[in-house]
């Protein structure tokens, strides 16, 4: 089956406060964003975080997306940035190359379609999403609590879940891989972030590291492998999905 979701973001001031949104329906959205951010980065932060949150499922995914940008990116320009080291033609780095890092390895063995529509044409599922990202910017412009939605409800035979054919490290474990890059500017996650630290003695042993103050330095620039069960994993995506942040983002912010 198909899964068909817009994916859109907004950004007051562009740069300023921002937020990003997928809606598939009344039931399956999410959102986020930042204090400070640009449009792009809410556009594309959308489209990360709705490969992210279907990665379960063998559904085929419908992207309707008013942002040329973004489906560009996405389909024409990532692999010659690739193959130039994340450079465009001009030798000049790539704009918002972390979140199309994340992109380019969140759609691995996915099967996806993007759709251009137009904005602000009265297109129902656009709307909706381009409606709850420009909440999010709304609520961190004026301080209050950010509308993140439920997240993906799918997974019962509304959504034709079945056996995945995609490899994972077991059934009922995920491994999330983090390592030290730059990210748009965070965003406090207040109980998300305290709520992730308290829990942080299960996730981390550093019963192996030793204990004369090197150890720091001898994780600078070095890559960390968590396998989490799908119980662990949920609740870190949801706890990040809080926050405006990728799981990856969060967890480099916790380390």
């Amino acid at each position: 089956m198909t899964i068909t979701a817009a994916a859109d973001g907004s950004a007051l001031g562009n740069p300023g406060p921002a937020g990003w949104a997928w809606y598939v329906d009344d039931d399956n959205w999410a959102a986020g964003g930042w204090k400070h951010a640009t449009n792009n980065q809410g556009e594309l932060m959308a489209v990360l975080d709705l490969f992210r949150s279907t990665a379960h499922l063998p559904d085929d995914l419908h992207i309707l997306c008013d942002s040329q940008y973004v489906i560009n990116c996405v389909t024409k320009w990532m692999p010659g940035w690739k193959k130039k080291g994340w450079r465009k033609g001009d030798g000049k780095p790539v704009m918002n190359v972390d979140l199309l890092r994340e992109i380019d390895e969140a759609i691995v063995g996915r099967s996806y379609r993007f759709e251009w529509v137009r904005g602000h044409v009265g297109h129902v599922l656009n709307e909706a999403a381009d409606t709850r990202a420009r909440a999010v910017a709304e609520a961190f412009q004026r301080g209050t609590a950010v509308p993140t939605g439920p997240g993906l409800t799918l997974g019962g035979a509304a959504a034709g879940a079945r056996p995945s054919s995609r490899v994972e490290p077991t059934s009922s474990e995920r491994t999330v891989t983090s390592s030290p890059s730059a990210c748009p500017t965070r965003t406090t996650g207040g109980d998300a972030d305290r709520s992730l630290r308290a829990e942080a003695p299960s996730l981390f042993s550093f019963d192996d590291l030793p204990d004369d103050g090197t150890a720091g330095r001898e994780l600078t620039g070095r890559e960390l492998t968590l396998t989490l069960t799908d119980a662990d994993y949920a609740r870190l995506v949801e706890r990040a999905r809080r926050a405006g942040r990728t799981p990856e983002q969060l967890l480099r912010d916790l380390i």
